[in-house]
């Protein structure tokens, strides 16, 4: 019995992820990942799970990937509050290349996004004392780390609140450059 939903995303073989929670006097259960049905799309093994716990609400997160051979793929939750969740598809001659999809990812709604290799992702929190949960094909490599700056003109991302908080590393991540190709995976 499948016990997850994947719905697709505009931007190619990226998915929001349901899951059918089950209620009862006690509270809820639902799933967050199954190999058997996440077989198709999510490459590999889960190698990290990250926690993120950001204290307030307008906080700004982002756009990392890893370069390959380092290059992962993601699925997040929201455990804890909401945020509104960006991806960019940063992979060479992809038919979605450097467009942007964002979704609202809350503990209320249970949804997840599934994040294939050659993205970027970042987020902007909604509420305070957000907290997210992410699982990752690869471990972290600093040296492969990558980004894309959030306040890009070429992505023009529609941030939903006005930036309370962003670190100086993601405020200075560089602009697109016209000969950025984007990434192979």
């Amino acid at each position: 019995m499948q016990k997850l939903i994947f719905t697709p995303t505009p931007l190619s073989e990226a998915y929001l992820v349901h899951s059918k929670s089950f209620e009862d006097e006690r509270g809820s259960f639902s799933r967050v990942f199954c190999i058997e049905e996440f077989f198709d799309i999510f490459k590999g093994n889960i190698a990290q799970i990250n926690h993120s716990v950001t204290l307030t609400k307008g906080s700004l997160r982002g756009m990392h990937f890893q370069y390959p051979p380092h290059a992962e793929a993601k699925m997040v939750k929201c455990i804890k509050g909401s945020v509104y969740d960006v991806i960019v598809d940063i992979r060479q001659n992809s038919p979605t290349f450097l467009q942007w999809f964002g979704t609202t990812l809350s503990a209320n709604n249970q949804s997840m996004i599934y994040i294939p290799e050659g993205f970027a992702h970042g987020f902007q929190t909604l509420e305070d004392h957000t907290e997210l949960l992410y699982l990752h094909s690869k471990v972290y490599t600093p040296e492969y780390e990558g980004a894309l700056n959030s306040f890009d003109e070429t992505l023009n991302i529609n941030w939903p609140l006005p930036i309370s908080n962003i670190s100086e590393k993601d405020r200075a991540h560089p602009m697109i450059q016209k000969d950025f190709k984007g990434v192979i995976v």
